[in-house]
């Protein structure tokens, strides 16, 4: 039995959720979000409550069980609170600048890198060394996020690079005389 799968995902005040066909559509105050349903996952809208079982006792039906209520449940808190990643920026002559549908970052190589924004994601960039990636669809915000960091990696000697808010790098010793 899955401990998160048998959780129902709570529908608050404003948003609405309904089952046509294989989709799965909720539409809330900041947009309008779709999942794709499993035949292997039984989904139904009950009042105010989206409940997922599993359609069949396979071992599949069964894995698929707690993902998929993870994934509607991702769905009705993009449409109401929406998802933000924050990413630090380290380094001497490093910064980040966003420019309409497009960031530009400074990363020490010979050339700026300039990123194209996609639709239904906004980039904000409050000074020179955070940006902040922010949308209604959980798995496009951290791909915008993950394509930024991907360009500069923390590194362990100097920790420069472009890191998670809140995330550890951890250091390496210099040499000892």
């Amino acid at each position: 039995m899955s401990r998160i799968g048998k959780q129902p995902v709570a529908i608050p005040n404003g948003v609405e959720a309904k089952i046509e066909g294989d989709t799965l559509t909720v539409k809330g105050p900041k947009g309008t979000l779709t999942l794709g349903l499993s035949d292997l996952i039984d989904y139904k809208v009950e009042g105010d409550e989206i409940r997922v079982n599993p359609a069949n006792d396979t071992k599949t039906a069964r894995s698929y069980w707690g993902m998929q209520r993870t994934l509607v449940s991702n769905l009705v808190e993009g449409v109401t609170e929406g998802f933000s990643k924050t990413l630090e920026i380290s380094g001497v002559g490093y910064r980040a600048k966003a420019q309409g549908r497009t960031l530009n970052l400074q990363l020490g190589f010979s050339h700026d890198v300039d990123i194209a924004v996609p639709e239904g994601i906004d980039v904000a960039t409050p000074d020179q060394t955070t940006v902040i990636v922010s949308g209604i669809d959980k798995q496009a915000v951290g791909q915008l996020a993950a394509e930024i960091r991907r360009w500069r990696k923390p590194e362990p000697y100097k920790g420069k690079g472009i890191k998670y808010q809140g995330e550890y790098v951890f250091r390496k010793e210099g040499k000892k005389k």
